[in-house]
């Protein structure tokens, strides 16, 4: 069975991006040693990285090449994606995605970007574990690390770590 990860960045205030979905505040950490628990690693265990349709929209202007090619990559939308940047899958059913999810046995399951998605897995008890890179930025609003949904739970923290500039704290549901 796939573990379904989170591995996320977000700013000291808790927002993981700027109201206009600016990325340049966590840019300027990217030569920050994270060690074993840098992100040139992480990737290497994934086998299935699951994004929505904005941190899909997000990646696919950028004119860099598709990152994502080593993964299996489905996007959560009800809308289809005309002349996608790479190669990807579409679903529009996230019960129906995480009982796909749970049958796989070929690595573990990267839940990329926003909050959002990841408050529906979280919501369904489907995310397993999630690691937070605090950043020290204040950015005093944005698109917010969670959004307010009345979900309420009690996470297992698993680690907490001074890595660069910034904290590392994991947690588990399972």
């Amino acid at each position: 069975m796939a573990r379904i990860l989170g591995y996320i960045a977000a700013s000291l205030d808790c927002y993981i991006a700027t109201e206009d979905d600016g990325l340049d505040w966590l840019f300027k950490y990217d030569s920050d040693n994270l060690g074993e628990h840098d992100y040139r690693l992480f990737i290497k265990r994934i086998r299935t990285v699951v994004m929505g349709r904005g941190t899909y929209d997000f990646i696919a202007k950028e004119s860099s090449p598709w990152a994502y090619a080593d993964q299996r990559v489905i996007v959560v939308t009800s809308n289809p994606i005309p002349d996608p940047k790479g190669a990807l899958e579409v679903r529009d059913d996230v019960d129906a995605l995480i009982a796909e999810l749970r049958a796989l046995d070929d690595g573990d399951v990267w839940m990329l970007g926003g909050g959002k998605l990841q408050m529906a897995f979280l919501e369904r008890d489907a995310l397993d574990e999630i690691e937070i890179y605090i950043i020290p930025e204040m950015l005093g609003g944005g698109r917010p690390l969670f959004p307010a949904t009345g979900f309420r739970s009690t996470p297992t923290l698993v680690s907490a770590k001074a890595l660069g500039q910034g904290v590392r704290l994991h947690y588990k549901w399972r």
